[in-house]
């Protein structure tokens, strides 16, 4: 495996927050959520996946449908459906904040990109390593970020439940270098705790091989104001 990201306290500065994305590419954020927060958005995220537990999903393409599998429950539009989500994770201060110094650099104002619910029930097998920003493919390189992402743990992130994969540093690897499998570390977290990682660096969820754990988190990543974002919010 490769090298660990490192762990910052949720009342860190924010230099030393990026100092962690410059280095390494991403960081977790321990208690970036309260336990009232957790328990609010988990009762939210309880009522909007009733509605997906025997819903059959037509993907667009192999290549989606890869991407999800058939073991991962998914809800979309998050902030269009939980009171929570808009209370206590759309302007959290911490984004705001980092937001403020990866993204103003090359916009007048970012936005959210997209914020979407994935339960990566066991038998999930892991997604391809990938960079966020492939969203926006044809965009021509800039000098700077154009998403800044997240994965929000509403239960325990382990290894072996599907927690997130990332390849630290991979955000300063030339175009076309693709990562090995043992680049990709694990990142195992509490719930409540929060994985920040900038559109360039290379993650995937993780495959559950647990018999019985749901590994249940929230996506949510911010974007250039002048870009189209992944969903209509």
């Amino acid at each position: 495996m490769g090298e660990q990201i490192p762990t910052i306290r949720s009342d860190a500065s924010d230099e030393a927050m990026l100092a962690a994305l410059d280095e390494f590419g991403a960081v977790m954020i321990d208690e970036f959520l309260s336990r009232e927060a957790l328990d609010a958005l988990n009762r939210d995220v309880d009522r909007l996946m009733e509605s997906e537990r025997d819903l059959e999903r037509d993907f667009p393409n192999e290549a989606i449908a890869g991407f999800f599998g058939d073991a991962v429950r998914h809800v979309t539009g998050v902030a269009g459906k939980s009171k929570a989500f808009n209370d206590h994770v759309l302007c959290h201060p911490r984004y705001l904040s980092i937001c403020d110094r990866v993204l103003l650099p090359n916009c007048a104002d970012y936005q959210l990109n997209i914020a979407h619910v994935m339960e990566r029930c066991p038998g999930s097998e892991a997604q391809f390593l990938h960079r966020d920003e492939w969203v926006w493919k044809r965009l021509p390189k800039l000098s700077g970020e154009v998403q800044l992402a997240s994965l929000i743990a509403l239960n325990e992130f382990t290894p072996e439940n599907g927690g997130t994969l990332v390849v630290p540093g991979s955000h300063r690897w030339e175009e076309g270098r693709y990562p090995e499998p043992h680049e990709a570390v694990a990142v195992g977290m509490p719930a409540g705790s929060a994985v920040v990682y900038l559109g360039s660096t290379f993650h995937a969820g993780g495959s559950n091989v647990t018999n019985d754990v749901v590994r249940r988190g929230i996506h949510v990543s911010y974007s250039l104001g002048w870009l189209r974002t992944e969903e209509n919010n």
